[in-house]
């Protein structure tokens, strides 16, 4: 059993349509299951205004849950820094990614929180795949694992 389990959910907006990143995020999602559950949603894309209410609907099932959304404007973690955030949080964590065009302010504005995975835009399927590395590194270095050197 892991040290830190979580409940991760990940809010995102459109289908994955390149196969290569999917197949990563797969196996990833899969790979978080050893530290917890790990649950995806995907909203169908629209524009900025519909994405957000559709997100906010989403996210406000989650009363109680930490709210992280990844929009370039948050704060930039090195992968210590990022695994110690998310081994302080004692609830379940709800993290958003946008669609192409971003996020609605009102979806800034509802987090607990705004992470920046650089300062470099990515399209948001590279978004997507990094954030699901990112996670796996974060837990596994948390509980040990010998994934992060």
């Amino acid at each position: 059993m892991a040290k830190y389990e979580k409940f991760i959910k990940l809010v995102a907006i459109g289908k994955m349509r390149d196969r290569l990143f999917d197949a990563k995020c797969q196996e990833f999602s899969s790979r978080l299951n050893a530290y917890g559950k790990c649950e995806t949603v995907i909203l169908p894309d629209s524009n900025v205004a519909n994405e957000g209410k559709a997100i906010l609907r989403e996210v406000d099932k989650e009363r109680t849950a930490m709210v992280i959304a990844l929009t370039e404007e948050g704060k930039e973690f090195t992968t210590a820094e990022f695994s110690n955030v998310i081994g302080q949080i004692d609830r379940k964590i709800v993290f958003i990614i946008g669609g192409p065009f971003g996020l609605a302010p009102e979806v800034k504005q509802r987090a607990d929180m705004l992470w920046s995975l650089s300062k470099m835009t990515f399209t948001h399927e590279m978004a997507r795949m990094l954030f699901y590395e990112q996670v796996y590194r974060a837990l596994n270095l948390l509980n040990g694992g010998a994934y992060h050197h």
